[in-house]
């Protein structure tokens, strides 16, 4: 695997190439490879964690702050993504132009003070709000450590280190719904906004301390209108690339309505609410080889084979549960063994489209990241928002979601090969 190390010194003037990491300031010493994959690994978990830490506590939160209508506690996540959804424009971009720390230290310290905001507010609007707000800041580590990534690595070496990252960020939204539960029963449900600022502190800390900043001075692009609409341009331009993007916002619909759903369906299909933290765990747990097995058969196979093979099994395995729906034998085994297929292709499908769709556009790595993200998250809210409402007490919904966004992303990546291959 390529080594995130600082490369022999440049002649001055000469503005190192895309995919070379920035010289490591003095007495900051590159990053190992170990070190730097758990430092990215955590950084993309703090949109996983600020989600998947609240699900087994929103009943508890309804019924606290709104108890003539408890469901709109249900509103902190989705209130959250379009937050996200629309902060991952803004960073990627400004990122571009700052540097890739500077951005991921603010919207960590943005995250930080929305933590403490909803930790003491006693009304859901000022609670909405400040998840809004959340949202916004936790877009910056999302997508800008994507671009220090690209940064410093590219092709299938970048794809290979997001499988090792991908393995050890599973763990976070594997334990985060028992952590939830957990703090919100040693210390009630606020406590789980101190729990994010926590998080934060550790994270930022971390980043500021140890990581060198990825992006020189000489190869940083001026925020302007003008140039971001440049950008957007070029990347429209580029066919592959966009169907990679349809793709991405499907496989992400398939996971929001996965996350909307298992509470109701642990509660409501199969009685097993009280249960549900310790599945999750233990299904998210079970999926990391697949992340492992990635991060070694993609220098092999390649990323688009991969993808294929991934959305193949999504795809297979929802049309087995939907046959065994038909037969009155979809009990909760069968479902079990349905989520662990999907929770394991998610390694296999993420970190391979992000770095397949990145690989042309390094050189506008932080805006490319950032339209990436943010169509994806506000597309896959849209398409996710019908299925998952849908829930008729039955995995109806789950399986017809994740059959057509899996035939959908499969179909653009088979296109995407063709274009590829045509180009």
């Amino acid at each position: 695997m390529s080594s995130p190390s600082t490369p022999p010194p440049l002649a001055p003037g000469t503005p190192p190439a895309p995919g070379t990491p920035a010289p490591a300031p003095p007495g900051l010493a590159p990053l190992s490879n170990v070190e730097f994959i758990a430092l990215a690994a955590l950084l993309f978990a703090t949109v996983a964690f600020a989600i998947d830490a609240m699900l087994p506590l929103l009943g508890e939160m309804g019924r606290a702050l709104s108890p003539d209508d408890p469901g709109r506690a249900q509103l902190v996540i989705t209130v959250f993504v379009f937050g996200l959804g629309l902060g991952t424009f803004l960073a990627g971009p400004i990122s571009d132009a700052f540097g890739r720390k500077p951005v991921i230290l603010g919207g960590i310290a943005l995250y930080m003070v929305a933590a403490t905001v909803a930790a003491l507010t006693s009304s859901i609007e000022m609670l909405l709000l400040a998840r809004f707000v959340q949202g916004l800041g936790s877009a910056a580590p999302r997508v800008v450590t994507q671009a220090l990534v690209r940064d410093l690595f590219a092709g299938r070496a970048m794809a290979r280190v997001m499988s090792f990252t991908m393995a050890v960020f599973v763990l976070v939204p594997a334990v985060a719904p028992l952590i939830g539960a957990g703090i919100a029963a040693l210390f009630g449900w606020r406590a789980i906004f101190w729990s994010f600022l926590v998080f934060g502190v550790v994270s930022g800390l971390w980043l500021l301390l140890r990581q060198p900043e990825t992006l020189p001075t000489a190869r940083r692009r001026p925020l302007s209108a003008r140039q971001i609409g440049a950008t957007l341009a070029e990347i429209a331009s580029h066919g592959r690339v966009m169907l990679l993007l349809l793709a991405l916002s499907c496989g992400f619909a398939g996971m929001f309505v996965w996350l909307a759903s298992l509470p109701l369906l642990f509660e409501e299909t199969y009685d097993r609410a009280a249960e549900f933290p310790l599945w999750f765990a233990l299904i998210a747990i079970a999926s990391v080889p697949a992340s492992l097995l990635n991060a070694r058969l993609v220098m092999r196979l390649g990323m688009q084979r991969l993808i294929i093979l991934a959305m193949l099994a999504q795809f297979c395995a929802a049309s087995v549960m939907l046959v065994l729906m038909g037969l009155g034998m979809a009990g909760f085994v069968p479902f079990m063994l349905f989520m662990l297929v999907q929770f394991s292709t998610i390694a296999m499908i993420f970190g391979n489209l992000n770095a397949m769709a990145l690989e042309p556009l390094g050189h506008v790595a932080g805006t490319a990241a950032s339209v990436m993200g943010g169509v994806s998250t506000m597309a896959a809210a849209v398409i996710a928002t019908p299925i998952a409402r849908a829930f008729d007490g039955t995995p109806t919904s789950v399986t017809l979601g994740t059959l057509g966004c899996a035939g959908v992303a499969l179909l653009c990546i088979l296109l995407a090969r063709r274009e590829r291959v045509n180009t």
